[in-house]
Formats: structure tokens, sequence, C-alpha cells
């Protein structure tokens, strides 16, 4: 489903150039859900924005579906295919714009029919009742504005879903329905997943695989049995583990 090789991705120019991404390289089959881990910095979401076209300033290959990506402007077609979940349920949505407004608009960019219906059809899916459809982002929790988010990269019917931080900024209480929400949507509706997080334990229960980011460089790629039972090849990768469990008790 997707493909990335000697990806590079930088900001600048000469002599003020930094290099965010240099050489990253993996691929995600359909239907797996696949985690990007790493500090602060590493590079993680870069790679979806470069992804996404949010970035324009890259260079290597990216492929999507077996159709290469070029260039920062995406398809249509690319958009039906791809869609991006982000970090902060806050800062995504338009304060202005009710959710039933959020929903039609993207439903009428993706040019689907019956739109009211899809409404409805979406809001089920990810928990929310037809009450919250003409509620203002304000008037919702962080979770709930959240899968309002989910809901509007649904709308597209896509089949890869790019998770950036997605419950890095919700309660703790809240964190662990999107995951199930997320898992559920997986599997009901076949589809591929690449999540970033800096939560190894939510990439252990999330992702089938995972790529270790450091400095913008994949170094080390492993099974999730491999992260849950700490068994990585890497000298950072093995202390990025150890760091996750926080301390040993004397």
């Amino acid at each position: 489903m997707l493909t990335v090789r000697d990806l590079d991705v930088w900001f600048g120019h000469p002599p003020d150039r930094v290099d965010a991404v240099s050489a990253a390289s993996f691929s995600v089959a359909s239907g797996e859900s696949f985690g990007l881990v790493g500090e602060s910095g590493s590079g993680k979401s870069t790679i979806l924005r470069a992804i996404t076209g949010l970035i324009g300033t890259w260079s290597g290959t990216i492929t999507v579906d077996g159709q290469p990506v070029t260039g920062q402007h995406r398809s249509k077609a690319f958009h039906k295919t791809v869609q991006m979940v982000f970090q902060d349920p806050y800062a995504s949505l338009h304060p202005r714009h009710s959710v039933d407004r959020v929903l039609s608009e993207t439903l009428h960019l993706q040019g689907m029919d019956q739109i009211d219906r899809r409404i409805t059809a979406l809001l089920d899916s990810v928990g929310l009742g037809r009450g919250f459809r003409f509620r203002y982002p304000h008037q919702l929790s962080g979770g709930q504005r959240q899968r309002v988010a989910i809901a509007r990269a649904l709308a597209a019917e896509p089949r890869l879903l790019l998770l950036d931080e997605p419950t890095s900024a919700l309660d703790v209480s809240v964190q662990a329905e999107i995951l199930n929400l997320l898992s559920d949507l997986r599997r009901e509706r076949g589809l591929t997943y690449v999540m970033v997080s800096h939560d190894l334990a939510v990439v252990a229960h999330m992702c089938d695989r995972l790529a270790v980011m450091r400095a913008g460089r994949v170094i080390e790629e492993m099974p999730a049995s491999a992260l849950r039972a700490g068994t990585a090849v890497s000298d950072y990768a093995r202390a990025l583990i150890a760091a996750s469990a926080s301390y040993q008790p004397a």
C-alpha cells in the first residue's frame, strides 16, 4: 500500500538548509498497521507531511497503492486513497464550522452523493449520534473532536490512514477509547495505518511492525512482538525501550 525509498526532506536553502529526514526507507503492506517511533525531532511527523504534500521540499520515491507520488500537489485520486488524522483536534477543526459543515464540505469535495445519509453514517461509525451533527468544536470534548476528525478522514472512504500522534493531546482516560475506535475501524474497513507516536506502549498495542527513527534516519525495523519483548537489535532502540519503562525499582 505504501513504499518509501531513500526519502530526504529538508527545510530552507544552503547555507541554512536543515535536513529533517535522510535516506528513510520502509514499506507497509495493505491492511497492515505500521508505526514510526523515536524521540521528538527525529522526523516522524515530517515523513507523514511529505507523503500528503504538506511539505514540498523532498526527494526520493514515494509510492501509494502502486502509484508514484511526485512534487507537492496531490491528485483527487490520492486523497480518495490517503487521509490524515492530526495530533491536535483543537487545531484541526475550524472553530466556526459546525460538525455538519465540516463533514458536508469534505463529502462535496470528494464528489459524494446522499450527503445527509453519509453524515449520519459517519457519525455513527465514530460513536457520535446525530445529536452532535450541528454542534461546534467548542461544544465538544477533546475526544469528541478527535472522533469528528476521524469521521472527516473517513468521509473520502480512504484505504490508508496516516495517524500523527492521534491521542497525545487527549486525556489519558479518553486515549484508550480513541485507540479502540481506530482498531475497530481498521478491522471493519480493512484499512492500512501508518501511526506516528512517542508512546511505545501505544505502538506495541496498535501496530504489527514499526521503524525506529533517530535524527531523521530509520535505524531499525522490527515486529511489534520484539518491541514488547524488548529485543531490539540496535543500541539506540534498546535504550529507547528502556527509557519508555521509566525506571527500575531498587
